[in-house]
């Protein structure tokens, strides 16, 4: 069974950064996709980006292209997420996703293993 671990929300004001960190095991299938979500209150769970195993091939949504960076230790099992320029808009409770294949996906309906969530929370 595959296991999702978050860490390194918090709160920061806007313009500042934080760096979430998703920590994986359990794997029994190589390559796979981890994905970051977010969800605010009252909103739809959104994809924010994607990484592959093995060739670290990524995808970001608009939203975040050119703000947010995603990086993964395979060694570790481990996939960060780089938040730079974060926006009171970017509050949101944040949660790493997996699933086994090449290909990349942030579509929730295309992950069955959740890691419980890290709130982050922009101040104006």
């Amino acid at each position: 069974e595959v296991q999702l671990v978050e860490s390194g929300g918090g709160l920061v004001q806007a313009g500042g950064s934080l760096r979430l960190s998703c920590a994986a095991s359990g794997f029994t299938f190589d390559p796979y996709v981890i994905t970051w979500f977010r969800q605010a209150p009252g909103k739809e769970r959104e994809g924010v980006s994607c990484i592959r195993s093995r060739d670290g091939s990524t995808y970001y949504a608009d939203s975040v292209k050119g703000r947010f960076t995603i990086s993964i230790d395979n060694a570790m099992n481990t996939v960060y997420l780089r938040m730079n320029s974060l926006k009171p808009q970017d509050t949101a409770v944040y949660y790493c996703a997996a699933k086994e294949g090449r290909i990349l996906s942030i579509s929730p309906r295309a992950f069955r293993s959740w890691g419980q969530g890290t709130q982050v929370t922009v101040s104006s």
